[in-house]
């Protein structure tokens, strides 16, 4: 019998969002078998402690009323931020249990989420070129002709994702070698195979204008010519872009993803980089304000126009 990986959660102070990210995570086929771990930042100021408040209160409501084999819940007094706390939290985790599943406070997921994610975990572990698991995909053209279930993608995709503990260990959180990124044209352009948007953001992390991991997990992927393998279909729908997230204020709408795999009877292989899906997937994260606004309205309309049709 194969052992599944814990699911590690981060939470800090948006109640709402919260409560739907564990309805829907806690109605997951595997909940029963797995152990979850969930990290709660501390407050920053005064402003934010009632809202921790009431995120705590929540899961431990949560911790007391579940379908999951174990919850635990790890509480800091201090407001680490995002990027230590994930940093952080995952390590604990992987370097005991090898493996780990990761959603933040602003996912709401399929009912085979996790099983998704664990059949990954298992069938891609000895292909030592596959980086991670993401749980999410983007609305890519090229896609609806795509004869595969999975496909593999040089950006690793935080919005719901999942590694192993050999592939974590091999990340340099100072990303010690950026001198020498900056000045190899080479390198931004290898980098740049995931995205447009990718040098960038790395540029705006080490300046301090942002704090972020992923750009630095995503960074040490495309150093080491690793893939993530992507579902055709997403797992993950991301309902916290906007006004009250901590690092997205502006051109959420890029990641903005919905909820299609449920009854999705997924094939696994082994895959590798499709080069016009992936020339399309550059594209879509260089794309002009306006384009990616319609695709906002456009999604919006299609779930205002579902929600209508199943009162």
């Amino acid at each position: 019998m194969r052992t599944l990986a814990p699911l590690v959660i981060f939470v800090y102070k948006r109640a709402e969002i919260t409560k739907k990210m564990l309805y829907a995570i806690n109605q997951n086929f595997l909940a029963k078998e797995t152990e979850v771990f969930i990290f709660s930042d501390g407050p920053k100021g005064n402003t934010d402690v009632e809202q921790v408040k009431q995120v705590r209160k929540l899961i431990k409501e949560f911790e007391c009323n579940n379908n999951f084999k174990r919850v635990s819940i790890i509480e800091e007094e201090k407001n680490k931020g995002l990027a230590n706390s994930i940093i952080g939290g995952v390590t604990k985790i992987i370097n005991k249990y090898g493996k780990v599943i990761v959603l933040e406070d602003d996912l709401v997921v399929a009912t085979n989420f996790l099983q998704f994610m664990n059949d990954c975990l298992e069938y891609y572990q000895d292909m030592d070129n596959v980086w991670s698991i993401g749980g999410t995909t983007y609305n890519l053209q090229g896609l609806s002709q795509y004869k595969h279930d999975v496909y593999a993608c040089y950006r690793g995709e935080s919005c719901g994702w999942a590694s192993w503990k050999n592939r974590w260990d091999m990340i340099d959180w100072n990303v010690s070698d950026y001198s020498q990124f900056r000045h190899s044209i080479r390198r931004r352009l290898k980098f740049k195979r995931g995205g447009q948007d990718m040098v960038a953001a790395l540029e705006r992390q080490m300046s301090g204008q942002t704090d972020s991991w992923a750009i630095r997990w995503c960074y040490c992927q495309s150093k080491n010519d690793m893939i993530t393998i992507l579902p055709r279909k997403s797992f993950v729908k991301n309902i916290g872009w906007g006004e009250d997230s901590t690092h997205a204020k502006e051109n959420y709408d890029i990641f903005y993803t919905s909820v299609e795999s449920e009854g999705f009877h997924y094939h696994l292989e082994p895959v590798s980089i499709d080069k016009v899906l992936m020339r399309e997937f550059r594209k879509y994260f260089s794309r002009p304000l306006f384009k990616r606004v319609l695709d906002k309205v456009y999604e919006k309309w299609k779930e205002c126009k579902f929600e209508k049709y199943n009162k």
